[in-house]
């Protein structure tokens, strides 16, 4: 019996899915970003969460927001600097900063050399849940 159950476990199991590339996503803010969602409503279809790998330039800044998710950001290189209303904070390369749902925020990338960071936003990121600053 421990057999069969077994088997019909791994039957029943689904196979991994790959994500033979990214897709790249057009970017809000004053100068160019490259965003490479992995995984998300585009490239995955895929609304419980989404993954993308960003490389802003230096002097980038994006419009203030007030999403509806959970923003967990990475830095891998240069600085990001998070605005909010009690301030900003300066997110380094290998550290990380959590924004929260209904929180106003904006994102920036204040030095010459700009920043790479991944972003991981639950649920998925969503032009009609990021609530942009008019």
């Amino acid at each position: 019996m421990g057999i069969e159950i077994r088997t019909r476990t791994m039957l029943n199991a689904s196979m991994p899915t790959l994500i033979a590339k990214p897709t790249r996503i057009e970017a809000a803010g004053n100068k160019p970003k490259l965003i490479d969602e992995y995984i998300g409503r585009v490239n995955s279809k895929t609304e419980a969460a989404s993954i993308a790998h960003m490389r802003s330039p230096g002097g980038w800044v994006e419009p203030g927001q007030r999403p509806q998710f959970t923003e967990y950001t990475v830095v891998l290189r240069g600085l990001l600097r998070v605005e909010h209303n009690g301030g900003s904070i300066d997110v380094h390369a290998g550290q990380a900063v959590v924004s929260h749902p209904g929180e106003w925020v904006r994102y920036s990338t204040p030095n010459d050399d700009g920043a790479e960071y991944i972003a991981v936003c639950l649920p998925a990121f969503s032009p009609q849940t990021v609530h942009r600053d008019e």
